[in-house]
């Protein structure tokens, strides 16, 4: 359903993404972990096609982001750390918006819309304008929109940022059964304990590099580590920071020229 193809994103001399492949199939529910400035949020931003790589390619249920855009947005729903919303609209307003921006069925928009309203407790809110909301309240109407026309991948970065607990819940047992209905999700997170709480599989990304993958257990053997995730990605990081310490030290002109584009 997400497919990740030897994706690179260069900046000038820094390498923000590189060489990350990754193939995460339907229904499955994919955390990707990393210290700030690791290269989460550029990586999502290649996935979702709102930023071109410098090589590679990233699909969405089959279609390039890039070349096929229209056709894998139908089918993507992306929720960023820090949402644009229409601040004059109430969140009923914007709920209607999104559900006719997806040319939804007048019944289903609704039908959807109310069930998503009554799940993330959105009722006292609804006439209110979005620019007097709280940062949560905003945060769960972007979530509601964002699922309001069922997508079969579902992209977030920082879902849990300004929610309270009972909240934070809320969400994630809704991410959570929607996988399990067979939607893909794409979480970005530097909360460890969502990700080993909820996530089918893990991925590490650390100086722009996939460094490991796999389930929590699987993660804990790669480490060495027993016991929490939070060992096991102290150790995995470390571990990748002590090699790129090692190489640098030996690199030639040659290693240390940027990295050829890959074929597309």
């Amino acid at each position: 359903m997400i497919e990740l193809l030897h994706l690179v994103k260069q900046f000038g001399d820094l390498t923000a993404v590189n060489d990350i492949s990754l193939v995460v199939p339907k229904g499955e529910f994919f955390a990707v972990l990393g210290p700030n400035a690791a290269g989460k949020t550029t990586t999502i931003k290649l996935l979702t096609g709102l930023m071109k790589p410098t090589a590679g390619t990233a699909r969405v249920a089959g279609f390039d982001v890039q070349t096929q855009p229209l056709e894998a947005r139908r089918r993507l729903a992306y929720v960023p750390d820090f949402p644009f919303l229409y601040e004059k609209l109430t969140p009923w307003e914007f709920l209607r918006f999104t559900g006719q921006m997806f040319r939804m069925e007048e019944k289903r928009l609704a039908e959807a819309a109310k069930e998503l309203v009554t799940r993330f407790n959105l009722e006292p809110y609804l006439r209110k304008p979005i620019d007097g909301l709280s940062h949560g309240t905003r945060q769960r109407v972007a979530i509601a929109s964002a699922l309001l026309h069922d997508p079969e991948v579902f992209v977030i970065d920082e879902p849990m940022v300004g929610l309270d607990p009972h909240h934070a819940r809320v969400v994630k047992d809704t991410l959570k059964e929607r996988s399990q209905q067979g939607m893909t999700v794409f979480l970005s997170t530097h909360q460890l304990s969502v990700a080993e709480e909820i996530a089918d599989r893990i991925g590490i990304i650390h100086q722009g590099k996939l460094v490991a993958v796999g389930t929590r257990d699987q993660l804990r053997q790669q480490s060495g580590s027993d016991g929490l995730l939070e060992n096991s990605f102290l150790a995995l990081t470390r571990q990748e920071a002590n090699f790129s310490e090692e190489r640098a030290k030996f690199k030639t002109p040659e290693t240390a020229a940027p990295l050829p584009p890959h074929g597309r």
